[in-house]
């Protein structure tokens, strides 16, 4: 296993449409290595969530998964880890929700972004087995910036104009003015 190289704002990689995993990759040594790596690389850097065009691997494959544990969500609880292959993202529900949101290709930054409130998730797992999940609430931010990732798409290009400003701050800027307190119903997430 391995500690991989994120891959930051500018990169190329990061602004392509990834390729599908094709059925010759489900279950192969290259596919189990890259989502193993992918997993020590998130654990490393504090994510939530890890999408391969971010380690320079232009394949439509995510990785989700926190525990209850993690001092940056503490009343989230756990999210078993997901491997997700060509995913497919269907709106449940269009109400917004929204959260600032950061990105381990982003550094340094924070936006505030609003996202439909529940999705259905159909995809693939490693062995190339369908399978679909319906998050909602924080979740359902968590996979669609993470999905976002396999169509070239960042965060930051879904930040929104607020009255009068635009809700992207600097990190530094975010912990001093902008942490929701416990009344706020927008919360934050890093991949």
């Amino acid at each position: 296993m391995a500690i991989l190289k994120v891959a930051r704002m500018g990169h190329p990689i990061l602004r392509q449409k990834a390729r599908p995993v094709s059925s010759e990759e489900f279950g192969s040594d290259d596919l189990m290595g890259l989502i193993e790596d992918m997993m020590e690389t998130m654990e490393e850097y504090g994510g939530i969530g890890l999408a391969a065009p971010q380690v320079h691997e232009s394949l439509q494959l995510a990785i989700i998964g926190f525990d209850g544990d993690n001092n940056r969500y503490p009343d989230m609880g756990d999210q078993e880890l997901l491997v997700l292959c060509n995913p497919v993202i269907t709106v449940l529900d269009e109400e917004k929700q929204g959260y600032w949101e950061g990105c381990l290709s982003v550094p340094g930054l924070r936006g505030k972004v609003y996202r439909p409130r529940k999705i259905r998730v159909d995809f693939q797992d490693p062995e190339g087995k369908s399978k679909h999940i319906e998050p909602e609430g924080f979740l359902a931010t968590v996979f669609q910036h993470e999905l976002d990732h396999l169509a070239g798409v960042l965060y930051i290009d879904r930040v929104e104009q607020g009255p009068g400003k635009t809700e992207l701050v600097f990190q530094e800027e975010y912990d001093r003015y902008h942490v929701p307190d416990e009344d706020d119903e927008v919360g934050e997430m890093t991949d």
